[in-house]
């Protein structure tokens, strides 16, 4: 969807991003790498690693084997199929939307790396999803991209950083464009024009992503109403 409606506002990037890459074939930019643009990847899962160096080579891609945290040195992260996240976070998708369970037997350590310093300036697109830990490529970022996609929500989960991304949004001139089931595009206003459609498709989105989350809540409140009930049954 990203590529395609980036295309529809006439935009073309010269440096495309991706934080939280996991498998190549399921990159939010895959189509801008198949173009030949100059290409930014930030990965810390070895079996992602190898995927991206076995599919990618070759390409005008540039792959930092790190994750992006709020500080260099190491971190230790839960690998959850497609989900990869910092152990220390107060919550992600997988534990929220899925009750994953963390186990010692997911955990592995990374190199950690402040983003700023994999950032040369000249990103003018980024992809970040990283499972709760955006803000820590935002807050750190060099470049000011046309174009932010962030994943902030899905299901009952909702960013813990929710806050401080949309502050920083509005403290440096981003409007938010559109959502889709997990993310949050943002670009800035004089670059990409948000008009009246777009605002329409926004308000639409954002109903059908409350009635998701409630949904989500109500059928887990029933779940763990049937559980309690099920277990004071078994006792009498």
């Amino acid at each position: 969807m990203l590529y395609s409606k980036v295309t529809c506002k006439g935009y073309s990037p010269s440096h495309v991003a991706e934080v939280g890459v996991w498998h190549p074939i399921n990159s939010n930019i895959s189509r801008f790498i198949d173009e030949g643009i100059k290409t930014t990847l930030v990965e810390p899962d070895p079996e992602s690693i190898q995927l991206i160096k076995k599919q990618l080579d070759g390409k005008n891609v540039f792959l930092h084997e790190v994750a992006a945290c709020d500080f260099n040195g190491k971190v230790d992260l839960y690998q959850r199929k497609e989900s990869s996240f910092v152990c220390s976070l107060p919550g992600s998708p997988a534990i929220i939307n899925d009750d994953y369970e963390v186990s010692t037997t997911d955990r592995f350590t990374a190199d950690a790396q402040i983003f700023s310093e994999i950032d040369d300036g000249t990103i003018d697109l980024i992809s970040i999803d990283i499972e709760g830990s955006e803000w820590f490529v935002i807050k750190h970022m060099v470049s000011r991209p046309a174009i932010i996609s962030i994943e902030t929500h899905g299901g009952m989960y909702t960013n813990p950083y929710i806050h401080e991304l949309e502050e920083w949004m509005q403290s440096n001139s981003y409007t938010l464009w559109y959502k889709d089931r997990s993310d949050s595009v943002f670009v800035l206003s004089n670059i990409i024009h948000v008009g009246l459609t777009d605002k329409i498709r926004l308000y639409v989105s954002n109903l059908l992503i409350k009635f998701r989350s409630t949904k989500r809540h109500l059928i887990k409140y029933i779940k763990t109403l049937v559980k309690v009930r099920s277990k004071y049954t078994n006792i009498a």
